[in-house]
């Protein structure tokens, strides 16, 4: 139909039924836009989740200010990777997002995820309650020494199995933005053949803080995320 006048979706349309549907890897910024999300306030110390604080220089203008955000309680977005929460990523004014690191990212140099994070609170000594950075100090002491118990052998099964579920990182371009320049395109019909999601992987039960807002990411993101938690049994 060389003559014909179509619309781009009409053309779009045409040239799929002719030559099929090529998927396009998402950059890393995509892979950061469909990580789950989360709505935290910015405090003097930082961002407290689950008894770990995050922390960067260039919060400061931005400690003890409420979002620009409506309908959020003044709370900023914050985005995580479940299987790796030694940082998140904070959505500020010039609408990108930034990453900022737990504090105590440097003492453990492996991934970890919530579930080992409440096994080490679990089963740690709290020497001083009044003493909350000491306190996650020794959480993040005691998390190193359970890892480097499981590099020795001489961990229980039990610290074995929380070791080996954080791991493998389904998400590695997350941390890595700049590495993706291409254009991105996903292909629906596989999020829907891999969308199984696993509730043992969802932090957001584990929420104890009662002034954190959570939810879901955007249905395109969990999407992504099931597909992963899939991979994860190939």
């Amino acid at each position: 139909m060389p003559r014909k006048a179509l619309t781009p979706n009409q053309m779009w349309a045409a040239l799929v039924a002719v030559a099929g549907h090529v998927p396009v890897p998402l950059t890393g910024r995509d892979y950061l836009e469909l990580l789950p999300v989360r709505w935290q306030a910015i405090t003097p110390a930082g961002i407290r989740i689950h008894h770990r604080t995050y922390d960067a220089d260039f919060l400061a203008p931005y400690r003890g200010q409420a979002s620009p955000v409506a309908g959020r309680d003044g709370k900023w977005e914050i985005h995580y990777n479940p299987h790796d929460v030694r940082q998140i990523w904070i959505r500020l004014t010039d609408s990108h997002l930034a990453e900022i690191p737990w504090i105590h990212r440097d003492h453990v140099h492996q991934p970890f995820n919530d579930h080992t994070w409440q096994h080490i609170r679990t089963h740690a000594q709290h020497s001083n309650h009044d003493d909350s950075q000491q306190h996650e100090a020794d959480l993040a002491d005691a998390l190193d020494q359970l890892m480097r118990r499981v590099h020795s052998g001489h961990a229980t099964t039990t610290e074995q199995a929380l070791l080996a579920r954080a791991t493998t990182l389904p998400i590695p371009a997350a941390r890595h933005p700049h590495l993706g320049t291409g254009p991105t395109t996903s292909a629906p019909a596989q999020h829907d053949e891999l969308a199984q999601h696993d509730e043992d992987d969802s932090i957001d039960e584990l929420d104890d803080l009662p002034d954190d807002d959570t939810r879901p990411a955007a249905a395109a993101g969990f999407g992504l995320y099931d597909a992963y938690e899939e991979a994860d049994k190939w």
